[in-house]
């Protein structure tokens, strides 16, 4: 590592910013990792271990903290809180480093109360950021563990995106650059709810071919909300969008797709009580989206069920019936 190399900071010590703040170490800066708990950033310092992350180790370039002010000499920042905590995170940030830095946000989800997507709350906490968003088919213990992966970093123009895409690249991680933001945060954000869906097939047991319909039609909404709200179809059909899907749908590794097999296999009440500890950013989604659908008059009729569902409006069982019961249509409607 050269001497002279940006110090990165990362907010959020969970398994994800962990890899994230890994990644940045592996190519080659410094890296301050935040950390509410100060007990969490001791441990981490001593151990250089993740207690969800078992078997990986932090490089040594990492230290981490609970003190928000160490971040004021980083050049860049990687946020990967909650999704429903950013605003707060932000909201008051005096520690912020001087001048027009890139703030690389890698949280997916769209605010509940507001409908905004995390550029939208970054842009308005913090005038003087430089708002990017990370997304992509991504598993933090693939990434700790050196197994090729490839996201997607959208900016507000295309050269931007491209030159922190190569700043933070490497060889099992590639990063490909996007100048649509809000498409790169609508499938980031939708996939979590699907995969809900998806998870709640798996825990009925109802079947490979079911997983692989839901995942198709999902993914139909994907693209009617993406449309009705000005995103690009090349992003929706790429990593951030279709690739995300896939994986987040298929894997046990996924939160929201494990969180959707507790409830398949019982209730929420009881799929909660078994995540619990756990950030299962497509329930907040679930809701939120029913917002921006309305407003944009799309029809999401699979989300539509996951909310109900986590709403306990109706029972899993009726869901299923719901929908397969609705009128048959061409397939691309």
């Amino acid at each position: 590592m050269t001497s002279h190399a940006p110090l990165i900071g990362v907010i959020g010590a969970g398994a994800w910013g962990t890899a994230l703040a890994t990644v940045a170490a592996r190519s080659g800066k410094p890296v301050v990792l935040w950390s509410r708990s100060r007990h969490t950033a001791s441990e981490l310092n001593e151990t250089r271990k993740h207690a969800r992350l078992p078997g990986a180790t932090l490089p040594s370039s990492i230290r981490a903290t609970a003190e928000i002010r160490d971040l004021t000499s980083c050049r860049m920042i990687i946020l990967a809180p909650p999704a429903q905590a950013l605003r707060g995170i932000m909201a008051d940030a005096p520690w912020l480093p001087p001048g027009h830095i890139p703030i690389v946000i890698a949280a997916k989800g769209i605010e509940l109360g507001t409908g905004k997507f995390m550029t939208d709350i970054l842009s308005e906490v913090c005038p003087r950021a430089d708002p990017y968003i990370l997304s992509g088919p991504s598993f933090a213990a693939d990434v700790m563990s050196e197994k090729p992966t490839a996201v997607t970093l959208a900016g507000r123009t295309l050269e931007g995106a491209a030159a922190l895409a190569a700043s933070l690249s490497l060889p099992i991680f590639r990063i490909y650059s996007s100048a649509d933001r809000l498409g790169v945060q609508i499938g980031g954000a939708i996939k979590n709810v699907l995969a809900i869906a998806c998870g709640i097939s798996e825990g009925k047991s109802l079947g490979d071919s079911a997983r692989a319909a839901l995942t198709t039609r999902g993914f139909t909404e994907m693209l009617r909300l993406g449309h009705a709200m000005g995103a690009d179809p090349a992003t929706l059909t790429g990593l951030s969008g279709l690739g995300d899907l896939i994986l987040t749908c298929s894997s046990p590794q996924s939160r929201n797709f494990s969180f959707g097999i507790a409830i398949g296999r019982s209730d929420p009440a009881a799929a909660r009580a078994a995540t619990r500890g756990m950030t299962i950013e497509g329930e907040a989604t679930a809701k939120a989206i029913m917002d921006v659908a309305r407003k944009c008059g799309v029809d999401l009729p699979l989300c539509t069920a996951v909310n109900e569902i986590l709403e306990c409006r109706i029972g899993v069982d009726a869901a299923i019936s719901q929908l397969l019961n609705r009128p048959l249509r061409p397939e691309r409607g």
